[in-house]
Order: C-alpha cells, then sequence, then structure tokens
C-alpha cells in the first residue's frame, strides 16, 4: 500500500486519471514533471495494475492510459487526503480548491459512516485488532529508509507535503497508527515497533512540529489535526486489504462499537449525507 501511496507523483497522475485524463501530454500539461518522473510513473502504474496501456496511433506510435477498477477505487483516499489538506495544513503557495457535491449541490466535507448501520464514526468509535495475517513485526519496516523532511523547504511544491511526511515513511506510518491504537509513551512506541529509539525520536519530532501529536508531561497525544487523519488511514486501509489480499486473511480487523459489526468505511456528504460517489465529486 504504502509503495503506491507514499508516492505524490503516483497520488497525483491517478488523480488526474480518475478526472478524466488519459493521454501523456494531458498528464504533462497538468503536472509539473519532467518526462523521465512521468514517464517511470506511467510505466510503474501500469506494472501495477493501476493503469492500462493502450495504443491509439501507430504513425508515429501513441498510447493512452485508462484507469482500473484497483485506482478507480482509490477515490475515497484522495477524497480524504484533499480534505485534510486542505482544512489543516496552512502552507500550501496556493489554497487548495473546495469540493463540491454534484447530486446536490452543495460545497462539503466527506464524512467517514459505517457501512453496517450508518452512524457517523470517528476513531473513538472503532476498536482495532491484528487480524490472521498482521502484527507489528510484519507490518514494519525490515529495513531503515530515509524519513521525508519536515521542513517547510524540504516540502516546498508538493501538494500533499504532510500527507506526505506520514505516508512516504514507513516507520512515521507505523507510529501514527501506534498512536491510533493508543500508545502514548516513548517506550510504548520504541516495544510496539521494535525500532531505534533515534528513530522514534525523529518521527516523533517531525509530528509534534506539523501538529499531529503534542507531547504534555512525558505522553504523546493525538492533536484534533492528527485525530482528523482518521478517514485517510481507515480508507487506506479498506483499499489495501481489497486490492492485496493476504491468503491467511485480513491484516487488522476493525469493529465498530456502537453496532457491534465489522467497520466498513462510506463517505458521505455532511451536507446532505448520503454516500458520495467518485463521479459525482469534483474540485471548484
Amino acid at each position: 500500500m504504502l509503495e503506491v501511496l507514499g508516492d505524490e507523483w503516483t497520488l497525483r497522475i491517478i488523480q488526474h486519471a480518475l478526472l478524466g485524463a488519459t493521454r501523456y501530454g494531458e498528464f504533462a500539461t497538468a503536472l509539473p514533471v519532467s518526462h523521465s518522473v512521468l514517464t517511470g510513473r506511467l510505466h510503474a502504474l501500469v506494472a501495477g495494475e493501476l493503469l492500462t496501456r493502450r495504443e491509439y496511433q501507430t504513425n508515429p506510435p501513441r498510447s493512452e492510459y485508462p484507469v482500473t477498477a484497483r485506482s478507480r477505487s482509490l477515490w475515497p483516499v484522495l477524497t480524504s487526503i484533499w480534505e485534510w489538506e486542505r482544512r489543516w495544513v496552512p502552507g500550501h503557495t496556493q489554497r487548495l480548491p473546495g469540493m463540491r457535491h454534484e447530486a446536490c449541490g452543495s460545497d462539503f466535507a466527506p464524512q467517514i459512516t459505517c457501512e453496517e448501520c450508518g452512524a457517523a464514526v470517528t476513531e473513538k468509535d472503532v476498536v482495532a485488532q491484528w487480524g490472521p495475517s498482521g502484527s507489528w513485526e510484519r507490518s514494519v519496516p525490515s529495513t531503515t529508509n530515509r524519513r521525508r523532511s519536515g521542513n517547510r523547504r524540504g516540502n516546498a511544491g508538493l501538494l500533499f507535503p504532510q500527507t506526505m511526511s506520514v505516508l512516504g515513511d514507513r516507520w512515521a506510518f507505523a507510529l501514527l497508527v501506534a498512536a491510533f491504537v493508543g500508545a502514548a509513551r516513548f517506550t510504548d512506541f520504541q516495544s510496539q515497533l521494535s525500532a531505534p529509539p533515534g528513530t522514534i525520536a525523529d518521527r516523533l519530532s517531525v509530528f509534534g512540529a506539523e501538529g499531529i501529536l503534542v507531547s504534555t508531561a512525558g505522553r504523546y497525544r493525538l492533536t484534533e489535526k492528527g485525530r482528523a487523519f482518521f478517514p485517510v488511514l481507515v480508507t487506506a486501509l479498506q483499499w489495501a486489504q481489497r486490492w492485496y489480499p493476504d491468503r491467511e486473511g485480513p491484516a487488522v480487523e476493525i469493529t465498530h462499537s456502537l453496532c457491534g459489526r465489522h467497520f466498513r468505511p462510506v463517505l458521505v456528504c455532511d451536507q446532505c449525507t448520503t454516500a458520495l460517489r467518485g463521479a459525482k465529486v469534483a474540485p471548484i
């Protein structure tokens, strides 16, 4: 999952593909990306079955890249990322546009609900536990990887700078998940993730600087901004477990504590409360 979602160019290519772009020139015009990067990402997306490659001209050869079911089902993740960055990250060169629900005509914010009972859900309303294929040992990096800079200069030009500081770094992602399921002290993170102290300290520092976590009396807790990342986490998990299943069973099982059933997130419009569909959501 993180190999796909942890790369901003990949997300932006998929975003434009979902909005109708199919041809190389359309992506090149819409995105401030070099030809070598765009070509590499398109090849990787085809290999990963997120796009298909179809030749529409033979002389000279030209190809287009339609979306697949795998990439179409990413729209709840992209919508949640867009809303979180728009609402909580003030450092964008230009403010991200809001979104309009075409079905009701309202400017809206996506809201997470339970598919089973229809109730609105926050991170406080669910209980997560490891499934048959899940454990901390299998979920954290087996090798070190370079974190993305939390410095604003290092993130200059990114459309989703702080999302990438979470999804673009596997230790950071694992640490944030640990915070959502109750880890609070430095030793909690270190023991659960089995990470070097320097790695934990570095990621905690980044999240503190970005206002995702706050430290009080030796305990780290999610801020309102940090808790607001919940829709990104649960929609990404749902997507990953759909498209990268393990023969042993799911890695994570989530229960909605209100209705007691397996939790599957559904995005609804906060204005009319109807379920959102990717084709009915547009930037404004």
